[in-house]
């Protein structure tokens, strides 16, 4: 459906670009008027510096592949990355590939780890900007839930220890901080702290079959075809990322490992377009579906995917961002209700935006009986401790405009109609 166009974007016309980048990719591009090509993408290139890098060979199941050059030609073709992007971009990449030859390898030496028996996991999978990264640090400061870190969702394989401290740790505290240098809007948005339970869908990269690059890149081709997959096979693999992050033992000293199975708590709105294979894969999951007014929702997480692009291009439509993630949150929606129909609602869990921001302790006791877990003295204490420790605003306050993205409430109002009357969400007044 197309929404009606709106007044010019007040958007600066171009992403912020520190001086010392802007001068790297002038020298770029010197270099490649003389052939110079920076940080290529070339599939088998990639798999020969993963192996090359890790001493490993075996891949195991190759039905990566496919994916991954579905993701490679698309970036080539459509997404416009700058030198650093691109540096960033190959190096993610290679990441990626560099885990699954070492999964593969800790399987072999650990065959137990496929049978290792995980709880239903309780799964946060709101729409982007309804309170789930509140909510999902709240319940992850429970210690009988464990939370996939930022750190280890992008290296979930434990690594070598660093004047004492594991280096992915190390990585991703450098990873916040060129994040801070190179967007420093973007926290205002989203606290992408390294340390800090993050969303889920890191571990979905790793299978290529995930939102993220739709959400950081201009990629419509790989967007379009992702829609058309069976996405069994990648959430069967972030099951096993799971079970080794089970079976490595507790990120903390003080999440002691108990005698039962571990019961991950994940959240990221990607989820939400597949809940049937969520379901599938995870018998009992519970989910918690956050609700919000998705036009409010829509405006600031197209500000966030404005800004997070920014990162990896100098060329940033932000008219594209906004009809290309209007047209996704209507397609999330509308999954998830299909999914929740067809489940007839069981094992799901609503929680009102409006009612966690305005008593987080209620609100999470609430949610606590409706899922059967012990709402203890000792567990509020932390949340009430986690809570103060994330104030709202804690790094500046983040305005953002449904026309800034060439989208009126009008006009995307019929995308949400159904959600909206189906779970009762109000209008929200405009900031």
């Amino acid at each position: 459906m197309r929404t009606a166009a709106a007044p010019a974007a007040a958007l600066p016309e171009r992403p912020y670009r520190p001086r010392a980048i802007a001068a790297f990719h002038a020298l770029c591009a010197k270099l490649e008027t003389r052939g110079v090509r920076i940080a290529r993408l070339r599939e088998e290139e990639l798999l020969r510096d993963a192996r090359a890098r890790t001493g490993l060979h075996d891949f195991g199941d190759e039905c990566f592949r496919e994916p991954l050059r579905v993701l490679i030609d698309s970036i080539e073709r459509e997404a416009r990355l700058h030198p650093v992007g691109r540096l960033i971009t190959r190096a993610r990449l290679l990441s990626a590939l560099c885990t699954r030859l070492r999964v593969q390898e800790y399987v072999r030496r650990h065959p137990q780890v496929l049978a290792l028996e995980l709880a239903p996991p309780v799964v946060i999978a709101g729409l982007q900007r309804t309170g789930t990264t509140m909510l999902h640090r709240l319940l992850a400061s429970d210690p009988g839930l464990r939370p996939v870190l930022a750190w280890e969702g992008m290296a979930p394989l434990r690594g070598r220890l660093v004047l004492g401290a594991d280096v992915r740790r190390l990585q991703g505290k450098i990873g916040e901080r060129v994040l801070s240098y190179m967007a420093p809007a973007f926290f205002a948005i989203h606290p992408a702290e390294a340390d800090a339970p993050e969303e889920d869908v890191l571990l979905l990269d790793i299978a290529f079959m995930s939102t993220t690059p739709e959400a950081t890149m201009h990629v419509p081709t790989q967007a379009a075809w992702l829609e058309r997959q069976d996405h069994t096979a990648a959430y069967e693999y972030f099951a096993l990322l799971l079970r080794i992050l089970a079976h490595q033992g507790p990120v903390s000293r003080d999440r002691v490992a108990g005698s039962g199975p571990v019961r991950f708590v994940l959240k990221t709105p990607h989820h939400l377009e597949y809940l049937d294979v969520l379901r599938k894969v995870f018998p009992g999951v519970r989910v918690v579906q956050t609700h919000r007014d998705p036009a409010r929702t829509l405006a600031s997480f197209c500000s966030m995917v404005w800004h997070g692009r920014g990162v990896f291009s100098d060329e940033v439509d932000a008219r594209e961002v906004g009809a290309h993630w209007s047209r996704k949150v209507g397609r999330l929606l509308d999954r998830s209700m299909e999914a929740r129909g067809a489940a007839a609602d069981e094992g799901f869990v609503d929680v009102s935006y409006y009612d966690l921001v305005a008593d987080p302790v209620a609100a999470i006791r609430r949610l606590y009986d409706a899922l059967g877990l012990p709402f203890t003295p000792a567990v509020e204490e932390r949340m009430k401790v986690t809570r103060k420790a994330n104030p709202q605003h804690k790094y500046g306050a983040h305005r953002y405009r449904l026309e800034d993205y060439g989208l009126t409430s009008g006009g995307v109002e019929p995308l949400f109609a159904r959600y909206r009357k189906r779970f009762a969400v109000p209008v929200e007044a405009s900031a």
